[in-house]
């Protein structure tokens, strides 16, 4: 049975918040760079569980989320949803994660992000660029 999570893709001015992953060699992607969220509690909808993963993450929540694609790779079904990100950087308090970030979609794209915090770039986690992709790229 697939794990299911649920991802913010959230926005500030033309830039998105992204995560640096902890070095724990126990969960998803370590040291790599993702997108705020997490797993569902038994019960939970994808939206609730999100609201939950931000508060625990960045002590923060997004007025209203639209889920933007649902999105499967091995054995993880990711609800990804799009939401402005409607306060400073500053004001969001890490509580998981080595670094965060606002990130242009170029970058994105490249599939390394620069940590400030740790002085070096860090690759994107395993599926994260496709869902970026996906989500970023218009159609021609």
């Amino acid at each position: 049975m697939a794990v299911e999570v649920a991802l913010a893709m959230l926005q500030r001015h033309g830039r998105w918040l992204m995560q640096l992953r902890d070095e724990i060699p126990t969960i998803v992607a370590p040291g790599c760079w993702g997108l705020f969220g997490g797993h569902l509690d038994p019960g939970e909808t994808p939206e609730q569980a999100l609201r939950r993963e931000l508060l625990e993450e960045i002590s923060w929540q997004p007025p209203s989320l639209e889920l933007a694609m649902v999105h499967h790779i091995h054995r993880r079904t990711a609800h990804v949803f799009r939401s402005e990100l409607s306060v400073p950087l500053e004001q969001l308090r890490l509580l998981e994660g080595q670094d965060m970030a606002l990130v242009s979609a170029e970058e994105l794209l490249a599939g390394t992000i620069w940590s400030s915090r740790l002085q070096e770039h860090r690759p994107l986690a395993d599926g994260l660029l496709e869902v970026m992709q996906q989500v970023l790229v218009e159609p021609a």
